[in-house]
């Protein structure tokens, strides 16, 4: 037995423990206030989980359809069609997943194999790479301009070739808060429409973003639309992160793959959920039209609460995250001074190098705004008293 455990080798040797683990493990462990990963610490609206408990003392507790219940994929794409002016058939297009990371995984899987090259954007969200390399991709990893984390265009051309299967994008932008404009997504088209590849666009965000400005998605762009697998998320929507549901709007064809690799790996998601949020979806739509004001106010509340701060911070565009520079308080490496802010000083926040394949010589760190008043204004006294 030991000589086989010895012949095992991993087919991720690069990869560990995800920094949100490592963070949100050393928070519980110095009993800091986490502001590292990115969950709420508020409940839900009370009606969500009354639904939720309706419908589990109401017979829904066995497996739903594989592609999802019929009354959820439909309040999608209703409500696609009355926010975005989308025409999305929900039996076709749309498929409820088990989180959105299920449903990146199961579009990678889809479309990439060995060999073929998938573009990333770093800083990149972490489980982009680890699902490129169990297909048999290569990430491409193109740098983000450091100064807005907007798309380097010369960069992108660049790296586009006969070998590209797929482009990853993401806006609103995990970890650093920017967004991607009509300009910016009808410039991208132009430069992948002559190449035979796909677009996977990480929408889960999509609610979430700032100062007026509204959320332009793959399918907003008629050239990318017939090309892309467009991911959302309930969780990220509805403050309810943990019940990991989510979902994949895609063309017919590309849906037909997609569905071939949900189906045999997590085939369907949990039932009482979905029953619950297609009736928040289709009967409270203010719940999602309202929430790029309710955070809005989150981040402007804890961007006023560090203004007296040795931290620097420009306001986030989109996402409950805000990026802070803590350069003039420390030349620790963000890894080193993530981890002595935790223990030290009692607040957790994620460092920006674990989402680079090489990360810049900066000095950046993600807080999380998703809390309570009361949690950031304790978290900001204790910012604001860090001298150096």
């Amino acid at each position: 037995m030991n000589k086989l455990l010895n012949k095992q080798i991993s087919k991720l040797p690069h990869i560990g423990t995800t920094i949100f683990t490592i963070m949100s493990k050393l928070a519980q462990e110095h009993n800091a206030i986490n502001l590292s990963q990115g969950f709420p610490d508020f409940e839900p609206d009370k009606s969500l989980i009354d639904r939720v408990s309706y419908y589990l003392n109401h017979g829904k507790n066995q497996y739903p359809p594989m592609i999802g219940v019929d009354v959820l994929r439909r309040a999608v794409s209703a409500k696609l069609r009355a926010t975005r002016g989308l025409d999305i058939n929900p039996d076709t297009e749309i498929t409820i997943t088990s989180g959105a990371t299920e449903a990146l995984f199961c579009a990678i899987h889809a479309v990439v194999r060995e060999g073929d090259e998938v573009i990333v954007f770093d800083p990149a969200f972490d489980s982009y790479q680890p699902a490129v390399s169990l297909a048999g991709g290569k990430t491409i990893h193109v740098p983000l301009v450091p100064d807005d984390f907007g798309i380097d265009w010369a960069a992108l051309e660049a790296a586009l070739n006969a070998n590209t299967r797929l482009v990853i994008i993401n806006s609103p932008h995990n970890p650093t808060g920017s967004i991607l404009t009509g300009e910016d997504m009808r410039k991208l088209a132009d430069l992948i429409t002559p190449w035979s590849c796909y677009l996977l666009s990480d929408e889960v965000y999509e609610h979430i973003i700032f100062d007026g400005q509204p959320h332009v998605g793959a399918m907003d762009v008629p050239s990318l639309k017939g090309r892309s697998f467009s991911i959302y998320s309930f969780g990220k929507t509805y403050h309810v992160t943990g019940w990991k549901v989510g979902y994949c709007v895609a063309p017919p064809a590309l849906t037909e793959e997609f569905r071939k690799i949900h189906q045999f790996n997590t085939f369907t998601t949990n039932t009482p959920m979905q029953w619950a949020l297609a009736d928040i979806v289709a009967d409270q739509p203010r719940q999602y039209l309202d929430l790029s004001d309710f955070y809005q106010k989150k981040r402007d509340l804890y961007f006023a609460l560090l203004e007296d701060s040795r931290f620097s911070l420009s306001p986030s565009r989109g996402t409950y995250f805000q990026l802070a520079n803590y350069s003039a308080i420390s030349n620790l490496p963000d890894m080193e001074f993530a981890r002595w802010l935790t223990v030290e000083k009692g607040v957790a926040v994620i460092p920006l190098s674990p989402f680079y394949r090489q990360a810049p010589d900066s000095r950046l760190v993600r807080f999380c705004f998703a809390k309570q008043d009361a949690t950031l204004e304790k978290a900001a006294n204790i910012l604001r008293s860090i001298d150096s």
